[in-house]
This record gives C-alpha cells, sequence and structure tokens, in this order.
C-alpha cells in the first residue's frame, strides 16, 4: 500500500495546529510515554532524575519536536519516494543513540501510542481515524529505518 497525497495532507495539516501548541503537547507527549512506560523514564536524560516531567525543559521539547517532526517528514517522504528517505549519518546516528540508550523495539510501540494519542487530543474535533491511520504508517515507517539501523550497529561490519 503506497502513501496517498490526502494521507501527506492530514498529516501535514494536523502538524500545522500541533505546532502551534509545542510546549504543551510536549509535556503531553512525554506525560503519556510515562503513563504507558513509567520504567521508560530512565532512558531520557533530561527525566532521569526528576520525580515529575520539567515544565520548561528544553531538551524535553527539543526530543518531541524531533519525534514530530521527523514523522511529518517521513509522510512527505512516503508520498514523494515511496519510502522513509533519513539522511544516512542522521539515521546512523539515531540507530547508534536508541542503541546505547537501551531502547528496544517494543519501546516504538508506547512512542507510537503517545504520539497518537498526543495528535489526537491536539487536534480534538478535527481528529479522525484517517488522520490516525497517516501518522501511525508515517511513524512505522520511520521507526522502521531507525530499527534497522540499531541492527546494523548491533552487528559489526567484519561480521556481515
Amino acid at each position: 500500500m503506497s502513501f496517498t497525497e490526502k494521507q501527506e495532507a492530514l498529516v501535514k495539516e494536523s502538524w500545522e495546529i500541533l505546532k502551534q501548541n509545542i510546549p504543551e503537547n510536549s509535556l503531553r507527549f512525554f506525560g503519556t510515554i510515562l503513563e504507558i512506560a513509567p520504567a521508560a523514564k530512565d532512558l531520557f536524560s533530561f527525566l532521569k532524575d526528576s520525580d515529575e516531567i520539567p515544565q520548561n525543559n528544553p531538551k524535553l521539547k527539543a526530543h518531541a519536536v524531533k519525534v514530530f517532526k521527523m514523522t511529518c517528514e517521513s509522510a512527505i517522504q512516503l508520498r514523494e519516494k515511496g519510502e522513509v528517505v533519513v539522511a544516512d549519518t542522521t539515521l546512523k546516528y539515531l540507530g547508534s543513540v536508541h542503541l546505547k540508550k537501551g531502547v528496544i523495539y517494543p519501546h516504538f510501540e508506547v512512542v507510537k501510542e503517545a504520539l497518537l494519542r498526543t495528535v489526537k487530543e491536539a487536534l480534538g474535533e478535527k481528529w479522525s481515524e484517517e488522520v490516525g491511520g497517516a501518522w501511525g504508517e508515517a511513524y512505522d515507517q520511520l521507526a522502521a529505518a531507525i530499527k534497522a539501523e540499531m541492527k546494523e550497529e548491533a552487528v559489526p561490519a567484519e561480521a556481515s
């Protein structure tokens, strides 16, 4: 199934709404991650030593924006190229960092669930299953690219 023009438009339109309130949506996103998987707190340096989600933490906002933005960019790439093409160095870095932090595949599902809930709450009445499906597909493809890089990183080049 290819990513349609309509799916791309749905992601882009909802991203415009989402980014109007990045501070609140970032907190909602991380709050949802910790609600689903409290132990995930230790995977984030900016949450590790805190009992609550820091309200004005620039690293928290920056990380949330990265997830939102890269998922949106994935939607555009899926439509234009039929696949997610993250710059090689960026992908290698993401794979490496996620591996070093101890991220495992089920964590990607937690992030997806938190992302979809955040988008749904931010959109309110503008939310639809179709919007959720478009964001979910874009995120799944991005996550698959990062997981593939994690696998590469875990297996040294000379072993392959």
